[in-house]
């Protein structure tokens, strides 16, 4: 997985790893972190199943999570990722899936997306795939400017485990220098 750290002006993006249990810990049982995500906070073991599904993405796929850490010091800011979590979608994802979250300490200072430009090129170098995906909830509006100022523009609206949810598709290389 060497070639699978990536580092940006001000931080470092590594693998998710064991040594990062007590970080997703402090994130997704945070419920101001979560509550467009799942809204509720997670219990230690949904954390560590969590963990462990991302540890396995990477074994298996050669991508998946990575731990968002400050350059600087090497404080935990948050994860991007691209996966393949076969969603339960209607219409399904056809494309990778990216996904990203910063902790609440970190929000409005850029580095979400700093990460998420830094995955895109990422995706768009190593992946064989015409465009990635993601889904965010209409409520999150930080997000959806986000993930609009890098090229994602909305396709679909569905119910994803009972709550609404935009999708949104981004062609490879469409707009990643974006903001």
């Amino acid at each position: 997985m060497n070639g699978s750290i990536l580092a940006t002006s001000r931080l470092t993006l590594t693998p998710v790893a064991a040594s990062d249990l007590q970080d997703l810990l402090a994130l997704w049982s945070d419920e101001t972190f979560t509550r467009h995500i799942m809204g509720r906070g997670l219990s230690e073991e949904e954390v560590w199943f969590r963990l462990l599904r991302d540890l396995g993405h990477w074994a298996a796929l050669g991508h998946g999570n990575w731990s968002i850490r400050l350059t600087g010091g090497g404080a935990y800011v948050g994860s991007v990722g691209v996966f393949d979590y076969r969603r339960a979608l209607d219409p399904p994802f056809v494309h990778p899936e990216l996904g990203w979250g910063v902790a609440p300490a970190f929000q409005g200072q850029g580095y979400a997306g700093e990460a998420l430009r830094a995955a895109l090129g990422w995706a768009d170098a190593r992946l064989a795939a015409e465009a990635t995906v993601c889904m965010i909830s209409p409520d999150n509006h930080p997000s959806i400017r986000l993930a609009q100022g890098v090229g994602y523009a909305p396709y679909a609206e569905a119910d994803y485990k009972g709550s609404p949810v935009r999708l949104f598709r981004r062609p490879r290389g469409g707009g990643v220098g974006g903001g």
